[in-house]
Order: C-alpha cells, then structure tokens, then sequence
C-alpha cells in the first residue's frame, strides 16, 4: 500500500471512529436548517432546545433545564420568533446580562 493510501485509509478510520464516539450518523444528524428558518431564543421547553445554550453550559440538543430559559433556543420559521414572545441571539444576551 502506497503512503497516500495508508494515510486516507488512516484519516477515514479515524473520522469514523469520531463520528461513532459522538453519535452522528447519515440518519440522526439534523441537516443545517433552511434559510426559512431563525433560532428563538426563550421559547423552548425544558429538554426540547436544539442545540448549545449562550452560557456555554452544555453543547446538545434536548438539555434544557428550564422551561423559557433566556439562554436556550429552539429553530423556528422566519419571522414567527417575535409573535412567539420569543428574542434573537443579541436580544437573549442582553437580557442574560441584566439577570
């Protein structure tokens, strides 16, 4: 086997590996949402976020504690964040800020 070769094959295992140890794979990893959709932050409900809060605290979907926390957030459609009560990632900042 050519170096080239040793070297992919390397690089493939070792992605594999990564993505195995993580839990991705082609049927549970969540494709970037659409253009057509926003994070609203303050409207998800307690182990319903999509992803990592602005504290840092946590990095996974479905790890909210609280319900409408400030700093979780959930993928709505564009433009429907504001009639849900809810606030943009600037808007959640700066009210984590006042709290």
């Amino acid at each position: 086997m050519n170096q080239r070769a040793l070297i992919a094959a390397a690089a493939a295992t070792l992605l594999s590996t990564v993505m195995i140890s993580t839990g991705v794979n082609a049927a549970s990893h969540a494709a970037a949402p659409a253009a057509s959709k926003e994070k609203c932050y303050g409207i998800a409900k307690a182990g319903q976020n999509d992803c990592a809060n602005l504290a840092g605290t946590h990095s996974c979907a479905g790890q909210a504690k609280l319900d409408n926390d400030k700093g979780e957030w959930k993928y709505v459609a564009a433009g429907t964040c504001n009639i849900m009560k809810g606030m943009t990632a600037d808007e959640a900042k700066k009210a984590s800020m006042k709290s």
